[in-house]
């Protein structure tokens, strides 16, 4: 056991080595088709926050089961944030992170939603480099990337519904490939109208658990109609596009400008969102942000008018949207598949990703 001083001079982090990491040869067998969600990495991180003490034992440990009473307030309560990001190998078998610093406000953002104590920027971003250090070789080649899941849940022990006084922080880290299971050159979307995402006033700019939880029984709905993705409507008129089930969503038109639906507290502000309209000004595309219902997308997918659509976030990255199904029948986007614009913009945002191109705006993170 050793004590690596942290970036956060009120925070030490200890370090925990691993007795019995996996072998080389095991760990390369699994990246070679690592999937999505489903093969981790030998460590993690957790930190430890009291009402009476603050964040305190910091540490970096081999992964392993969280002991948890039956009365922890999150499996009550749902007192649960979490975040997602990735490290990507760069060509000198370094890593680096993608707006890691984003991903800190927001996770601030989603804490105080919930009324959870607010970890400092420079914590979060310290915990994400202490694990990818250490677990830098579970990065796969090629297209792959580490996803790094940092968390945090009400751990106080008690039944009643208030803030709890005790939540453990953690960050674990998974080997990914692609994120949808499909050779289809687009995916398929249900309009779900029976089912809202969130509401005004509600936790839909917040990334907590019961969001996803709230969506699963629209997505199933999908899948039985054969469709990758769920998208959702708001909740109050029922007209307006807000989101997909975990993604966030661009129209481009015949005139080459694009429109996403705006934030308002409903929708998640998502990081690969805002750096995709960023990347659309830099290239001269005109963009704006405002409401586009599901009648205007109908007529304008018949008409030509609409030529593209596409999701993104952190896992899928940029994602084409080639047929859209509801009760009201299916209509197809453009010629069914990938678009100029959707490609263009995807490879300006992998490229930079991944190294192989400029960083102009400064977003990527060396982890040293």
């Amino acid at each position: 056991m050793s004590k690596a001083m942290s970036k956060t001079p009120s925070l030490q982090f200890t370090h925990v080595p691993h007795p019995s990491p996996l072998p080389a040869d095991q760990r390369a067998a699994l990246l070679k088709n690592p999937g999505f969600g489903r093969v981790f990495s030998d460590h993690m991180v957790t930190i430890r926050y009291h009402e009476s003490k603050g964040w305190h034992d910091a540490r970096v440990e081999p992964r392993a089961p969280i002991p948890m009473d039956p009365a922890a307030a999150v499996l009550h309560y749902a007192q649960e944030i979490f975040e997602g990001l990735k490290a990507y190998r760069t060509a000198d078998g370094g890593a680096t992170l993608f707006r890691p610093l984003e991903n800190a406000r927001r996770f601030q953002q989603s804490a105080e939603r919930l009324a959870m104590p607010v970890l400092p920027e420079e914590v979060f971003l310290e915990a994400v480099d202490q694990l990818v250090k250490i677990d830098r070789a579970w990065i796969p080649d090629g297209d792959g990337s580490l996803y790094i899941r940092p968390f945090m849940f009400a751990n106080e022990i008690f039944l009643g519904v208030k803030p709890s006084s005790d939540y453990l922080f953690i960050v674990i880290a998974s080997s990914v490939g692609a994120y949808f299971k499909t050779d289809a050159p687009a995916v398929s979307v249900w309009v779900s109208e029976d089912f809202t995402r969130a509401a005004p006033g509600g936790t839909g700019a917040a990334k907590c658990g019961g969001n996803y939880a709230a969506s699963l029984q629209a997505q199933a709905e999908a899948t039985r109609h054969g469709c990758d993705q769920v998208v959702f409507l708001d909740a109050v008129e029922q007209r307006w596009i807000e989101e997909l089930g975990g993604m966030n969503i661009f129209f481009v038109f015949d005139d080459g400008s694009m429109i996403t639906p705006p934030l308002g507290g409903t929708i998640l502000p998502g990081i690969t969102r805002s750096s995709l309209l960023t990347l659309a000004k830099d290239k001269g595309i005109k963009v704006s942000e405002e409401r586009y219902s599901i009648e205007q997308w109908r007529k304008d997918a018949a008409s030509g008018r609409l030529r593209e659509a596409f999701a993104c976030g952190t896992a899928a990255v940029v994602t084409p949207i080639g047929t859209v199904r509801s009760k009201d029948g299916e209509f197809r986007i453009g010629n069914g598949g990938s678009g100029a614009s959707t490609e263009e913009l995807k490879a300006a945002l992998v490229g930079i990703q991944r190294g192989r191109t400029a960083d102009p705006h400064g977003w990527i993170h060396k982890v040293f």
